[in-house]
């Protein structure tokens, strides 16, 4: 028997709360399907669910989900349906989901999928415990398949960040698109595991490390060479100088 989602307060965020600001740079663009599109506007479509969903930091061209497009071209898969497949595409699992404990995935899915901020910690955890009892696919379609979801974005709405207008600020909050895809515990991690499982890696980094220390003789020669022309030529240019005179 699967593990129930635990129950938790939605708080009353500002994406909440309708909206009164006058449309500006400070609002996310909203790109949709419901109109007949032209190829230059599904190409924007898709460059938007890309920048949604793997931010600016992974648009990389081999990152690209080339069957992913070509079905959502010939409409075949709904907008929804592409915005799963790039969640649940080899690339976002390798950068996102490997570098990143299940409390702070479920966090940037949150962000990127619902547009919003998490409410609390308690709803990180009742999420984590969905990819740790049901799965990552499982986790993906209850987000998107949530009434949250099909309420805000439905089938042909690419998901953006709501409402970043905050009260009494002159500027929203930070885009999703500008934090990190990993968490502060995979940062700090990284120096240890530079050279880990490659004992060729480890072996380099140790003998450049006992350069620092004591250079190999063959690099005071080469070094006392290169100095040694240079005084050279330095007293060549000098005597011709003064010859001249």
């Amino acid at each position: 028997m699967s593990i129930p989602l635990i129950e938790y307060k939605p708080l009353s965020q500002n994406h909440r709360v309708a909206g009164l600001e006058v449309s500006g740079d400070e609002q996310s663009r909203i790109y949709s399907t419901d109109n007949l599109l032209t190829d230059i506007e599904l190409d924007l479509l898709i460059g938007a669910a890309y920048r949604q969903i793997y931010n600016e930091q992974q648009m990389l061209i081999n990152h690209r989900q080339v069957c992913l497009e070509s079905q959502l071209r010939a409409r075949q898969i709904t907008v929804r349906g592409f915005i799963r497949g790039l969640v649940l595409s080899d690339s976002f699992k390798r950068l996102t989901f490997d570098s990143n404990n299940n409390y702070r995935f479920a966090e940037i899915c949150i962000q990127r999928l619902l547009g919003r901020n998490v409410y609390s910690d308690r709803e990180k955890i009742a999420w984590s415990i969905i990819i740790a009892t049901k799965g990552l696919s499982a986790f993906v379609d209850e987000l998107l398949n949530s009434d949250e979801y099909l309420s805000n974005f439905g089938d042909s709405i690419v998901p953006y960040q709501r409402r970043r207008i905050l009260p009494q600020h002159t500027k929203g909050e930070i885009t999703f698109a500008h934090m990190a895809r990993y968490g502060t515990d995979y940062r700090d991690r990284l120096p240890k595991q530079v050279f880990k499982g490659n004992k060729d890696a480890a072996r380099l980094d140790y003998v450049h490390w006992e350069w620092q220390k004591n250079p190999p003789a063959i690099i005071g020669k080469i070094g006392g060479a290169i100095i040694f022309a240079g005084v050279g030529f330095i007293g060549f240019m000098a005597m011709g100088v003064f010859l001249g005179l």
